[in-house]
């Protein structure tokens, strides 16, 4: 008797030690696609980034000689590609699959990051960040919504923010390069070229790595390929959760079995239409605090504040610093664990007392050798504000809002005006300092801030530990404000 039970016992330990490894190893496979697909973010992160301290060796006159205006052009080229990039690459996400179409825009990553690093004068490079930028816009939306779907629902969270964690990583990045060459090599006129070129590097890695990486189990169901799309979730979830979650899939997929694919007539249909303009409102909201005046023109800020160049390079690695380890507590300790209405509202009352705050230092301090070190000091709160607060949240809510019909398009649209409202900041953003100075922009990011509070406020939804079946389904009752 005794040796039976002890025979049980181990049976027991050697179930429960198997089970531990398939867990541990469904972990693994999880991790493994998240960190392949947020190459994406890393590029988008990087390419957007590295502008930063590239500009003021590009602008010179034996480089590309340019104009406060063309200095608009060149880092907002980028951004207006971006804007077509993102429906684009909805829509053909839609149609081919996540996979196929991260692997598309890797390729761009790199074709276009050549010809950026080779271009001869400004109208080339305008051209290539144009189309640099439809890579970065189509990242922006398939990478989250990749993540959205390969997430477990009570992890969707922090798996979804780690493609923000990856994009201020690829802006660290930038920065810390920037700086470096930027200083090792101050009379070498070309260096900008060096710092653009680097970000071929991790676009070959994303290449490569997405031809090991599963298609989604979403898009799979919803293109007959239900069977797959089990494969793939008994890859990442344990048998009993990837029974249940395609049981759910396939229902939400059966339920709308009788519509076609979503295109822009949807937005006849009330609550489709009230839903993505939500999308649009929250896209637009994430720019409008100035998130981009830094990190475009951190180096040119700091500049004008009174920062030699090379100095201001070094100075901006604290930027790329702060967004970093806001972007990890938002994933580690927020992301799960705090609504998302609450830390987008707290996040966007930071960022607009940090402008505000600003623009009072600059009017008060103009001149002081203690101006420089407050400017610095604000950026580095507001970015805290925006990485731990705004940037994640605003990314994750425009992942987990639209269904699965109308996903690639509902995204497409709305972060094609993240990226408009993106491209007229970038390309205004020097004149306007030209032509009423650090201040009084500051000023006008604050106001913008506030009224991106009144609209989260009155509309922005609640998602948190909510399925994305039925964040759809609650959604069609149209005047929602909070899912439960």
């Amino acid at each position: 008797m005794k040796v039976y039970i002890n025979c049980m016992e181990e049976d027991i330990m050697e179930d429960y030690s198997q089970e531990c490894f398939q867990n541990i190893k469904k972990e693994s496979n999880l991790k493994k696609i998240s960190i392949i697909s947020t190459m994406g973010g890393l590029l988008f992160g990087y390419d957007t980034g590295v502008i930063n301290g590239a500009l003021p060796f590009m602008s010179r006159a034996d480089q590309l000689n340019l104009t406060p205006a063309l200095e608009g052009l060149v880092t907002s080229s980028i951004l207006f590609g971006s804007a077509f990039g993102a429906v684009l690459g909805g829509r053909l996400s839609d149609k081919y699959g996540r996979k196929s179409i991260i692997k598309l825009i890797a390729l761009i990553f790199f074709i276009a990051t050549l010809g950026c690093t080779f271009s001869p004068n400004a109208m080339i490079m305008i051209v290539c960040r144009f189309i640099l930028g439809l890579a970065v816009g189509g990242a922006s939306v398939i990478v989250p919504t990749f993540l959205a779907e390969m997430a477990p629902t009570n992890r969707r969270g922090s798996v979804v923010s780690q493609n923000e964690m990856m994009i201020v990583t690829g802006q660290l990045m930038a920065y810390t390069l920037n700086a470096a060459l930027g200083n090792i090599f101050v009379n070498n006129s070309h260096i900008w070229r060096y710092m653009i070129v680097i970000a071929s590097v991790p676009a070959v890695f994303l290449w490569f790595g997405m031809l090991v990486v599963p298609e989604t189990p979403r898009w799979l169901a919803a293109n007959g390929k239900a069977a797959k799309a089990l494969e793939v979730l008994r890859k990442i979830r344990n048998e009993a959760e990837a029974k249940i979650e395609i049981k759910e899939i396939s229902k939400s997929i059966e339920a709308e079995k009788h519509l076609d694919k979503a295109t822009f007539k949807d937005l006849r249909v009330p609550w489709i239409r009230h839903l993505v303009l939500i999308g649009i409102g929250i896209a637009i909201t994430q720019q409008i605090p100035g998130i981009n005046i830094i990190m475009y023109y951190g180096t040119t800020i700091l500049e004008q504040s009174g920062f030699g160049t090379q100095v201001a390079l070094i100075a901006n690695i604290a930027n790329g610093v702060v967004a970093v380890a806001a972007a990890f507590v938002f994933i580690k300790f927020l992301a799960n664990r705090f609504d998302r209405r609450q830390l987008l509202l707290t996040g966007l009352i930071g960022t607009t007392l940090s402008m505000l705050a600003m623009s009072v230092v600059t009017s008060k301090l103009q001149g002081s050798g203690l101006l420089p070190f407050a400017v610095l000091g604000l950026t580095v709160v507001f970015l805290a504000f925006f990485q731990g607060c705004v940037g994640p949240v605003c990314w994750l809510l425009l992942s987990e809002i639209f269904p699965l019909r109308l996903r690639g398009i509902g995204m497409g649209i709305s972060v094609f005006f993240l990226w408009m409202a993106n491209f007229f900041i970038g390309l205004i953003f020097p004149v306007m300092l030209k032509s009423v100075g650090l201040s009084y922009s500051f000023i006008s990011f604050a106001v913008l801030g506030a009224l991106g509070i009144a609209f989260i406020y009155k509309y922005a939804p609640e998602t948190r530990n909510v399925s994305l079946e039925k964040i759809e389904k609650h959604f069609k009752n149209y005047r929602i404000k909070t899912v439960k």
